[in-house]
């Protein structure tokens, strides 16, 4: 251990070192860590990207980390500070937030007279916060330490806060984690209640409101269709990636919350490896569970780029993908953070895309959500019909919602986020197995609009039912959920979101809801054909028959015709002759709600994780392919 009552203390508490300053290139130059041309090359490189020379050159295998912050230390006056070095001060990382710590880059040491040692990893950044540390901590001088030292040194002496801070971002008025106990069981008993003594004294009529109140949930969703297909625009022309240049670029972030992947690990790594994005600007962070020897294990056994690094998350009391990705956030570097599935393959220019999107749009867009599309679309029919079901949503729907300015629910995956308007809402709920669409919610009652980004990513589609039923259940409680949550206030939420809004999210969470969980009153009315008894046999006829009829035939007729446009705008053809099997898809979303009614009321916050890597692409990215990142 240092003293750091020694003798460097007075080059520690000097704010600025004397005399010419001296350039961080020329320094590395000097002593031999980099080549002249290496430095012209990078500061080149510099000037067309939003990061320091520092990241150009180790994310670019130019410099190793010791070197530059030996070289970093020396340029600012200061000591430089190994882990092994100092022990960090507990009280005084917990007095500044180790939150805030984790963010800044900064590790309070201890002190040296009346003056606290603060180490930083950006110490071009250090006098920025200058002052904000000296109100909570008195006089500080800066001290030098690498980024891998202070991130791992930080992380073990508070690792139980971050998790705790991991699980509690989100402001508990806007969370579920109070969700559960005896309510759930008290709200179920009394629609439980209300049912048996509604069928107990007017079955007939019980039975006829229910089956208005599904066809009336149908007919919604069909003419949100109809729209849908009335205002698609013509599918989108590929751009050039060389028309997507900005001036600067900065610098983005790629949380992919892994878990039990074995099989997804190492080709998750090859696939990302094509993005085509400046290294010196990728921060690609695999954020898997502390407890995961398996996924750990795998990821030890392969090569990660300089860009990629894994972040391990301490166990919690919950376990699931919004837990990790708010553990993973405060150590991200990046403007714009970004979110991928293991099993998920970019196209090389969508980060270019983003970045681009992002830079023509008003402040107030804090997300774009991405489409999504299978690349094991033709494996089996259930695949077939899950492609049907995404092209409908990203290709017509999500579009019809987003022209109306009704709030976007989001996927869990290829969604990127203004870091400032993340951090504003609180980051994603630890508790909500649908934190995407629970998030996109709290983006818009804060004033944020979510756009839509014209790329596709490709993904894994489930190929079993009982896997589709697993991860639709998961999707279905998540809804129900995220729903009861915002309507704690219903006047609230109406000030928050407006009248066109608040009606957007009724469609979206309850009219959906409904949907699927009445599905099985429509059904019962293929009795009647077969003669076989039924509630309301002696009143379905005449007008009443016919208008039924006719109407779930058009609702039908609406969907039907969907499908197809969204299969040929999202060029999947060949799909068309699978839509009839809608018809057997479709009900195993009601198995899927059963099971969520279950989990709601036992065990709401349990993520059910769907198994990844059972199919490859049918052009899996190798070595050969994969764009490289230094040109």
């Amino acid at each position: 251990m240092l003293d750091l009552t020694a003798p460097q203390e007075h080059s520690l508490r000097r704010r600025h070192p004397t005399g010419r300053k001296t350039r961080l290139g020329e320094l590395l130059v000097e002593d031999g860590s980099i080549t002249a041309r290496d430095l012209e090359w990078a500061l080149r490189r510099q000037r067309h990207h939003i990061c320091t020379l520092g990241h150009v050159l180790t994310s670019n295998d130019l410099v190793s980390e010791h070197a530059l912050y030996r070289a970093l230390a020396k340029q600012k006056g200061a000591a430089l500070f190994r882990a092994t070095d100092v022990a960090a001060s507990p009280p005084l990382v917990d007095r500044i937030g180790v939150d805030r710590c984790a963010r800044l880059g900064i590790l309070p040491i201890g002190r040296a007279g009346g003056t606290t040692i603060v180490a930083t990893s950006q110490p071009f950044a250090f006098e920025s916060h200058r002052d904000d540390l000296e109100r909570l901590i008195g006089p500080v001088a800066m001290a030098v330490m690498p980024e891998s030292d202070l991130r791992s040194t930080l992380t073990s002496l508070r690792r139980h806060s971050l998790a705790g801070h991991a699980e509690t971002r989100v402001d508990l008025s806007d969370s579920c984690r109070t969700f559960g106990g005896r309510t759930p069981w008290i709200v179920a008993g009394g629609i439980g209640l209300a049912l048996v003594l509604s069928f107990a004294f007017a079955p007939v009529a019980s039975f006829a409101a229910l089956a208005a109140i599904a066809v009336s949930m149908l007919l919604v969703n069909a003419i949100v269709l109809l729209y849908a297909m009335q205002i698609a625009k013509p599918p989108p022309q590929d751009i050039a990636a060389d028309t997507l240049s900005l001036a600067r670029l900065p610098r983005v972030s790629i949380l992919v919350p892994l878990y039990r992947e074995k099989e997804i690990a190492a080709k998750l790594i090859k696939r990302l490896s094509v993005l085509d994005y400046p290294a010196e600007l990728l921060d690609v962070c695999l954020v898997v569970e502390e407890s995961d020897a398996v996924t750990r294990a795998t990821i030890a056994r392969s090569t990660l780029p300089i860009w990629m690094r894994m972040i391990a998350v301490p166990e919690g009391a919950v376990r699931t993908k919004p837990r990790a990705m708010n553990y993973a956030l405060d150590f991200c570097m990046g403007d714009v953070i970004g979110i991928y599935d293991a099993e998920d393959e970019p196209p090389a220019d969508q980060i270019l895309r983003v970045v681009r999107q992002f830079a023509r749009s008003p402040a107030e867009t804090g997300c774009l959500q991405g489409r999504l599309n299978f690349y094991n679309s033709t494996d089996t029919w259930l695949t077939r019909c899950f492609t049907v079901d995404y092209s409908t949503w990203f290709s017509l729907v999500l579009p019809a919602m987003h022209r109306l300015g009704w709030p976007i629910p989001l996927g869990g995956t290829t969604v990127f986020f203004r870091r400032s308007a993340l951090e504003d809402v609180g980051g994603w709920d630890a508790h909500n197995v649908t934190e995407d669409a629970d998030l996109g919610m709290r983006l818009a009652r804060r004033g944020y609009r979510t756009d839509l980004l014209d790329s596709t990513t490709r993904e894994e589609a489930t190929m079993t039912p009982g896997a589709w039923i697993s991860q639709r259940s998961r999707w279905l409680k998540g809804y129900a959920i995220t729903w009861a949550v915002h309507m704690r206030d219903p006047g609230r939420l109406l000030r928050d979101l407006g009248p066109r809004r608040f009606l957007g999210f009724q469609v979206l969470f309850l009219a959906n809801l409904l949907s699927v969980s009445l599905a099985p009153v429509l059904w019962s009315f293929w009795l009647l054909p077969l003669g076989l008894p039924h509630p309301l046999a002696h009143v379905f006829t005449g007008w009443p028959a016919i208008v039924t009829i006719v109407s779930l035939f058009a609702i039908g007729l609406i969907g039907f015709a969907a499908n197809i446009q969204a299969l040929l705008r999202e060029r999947h053809g060949k799909l068309i002759p699978f839509v009839p099997l809608m018809h057997v898809y479709y009900p195993m979303a009601t198995i899927a709600m059963a099971k969520a009614f279950w989990e709601i009321l036992r065990k709401p916050f349990f993520w059910d994780k769907t198994q990844h890597g059972v199919t490859l692409p049918d052009n899996p990215v190798t070595q050969e392919n994969a764009r490289p990142h230094r040109a």
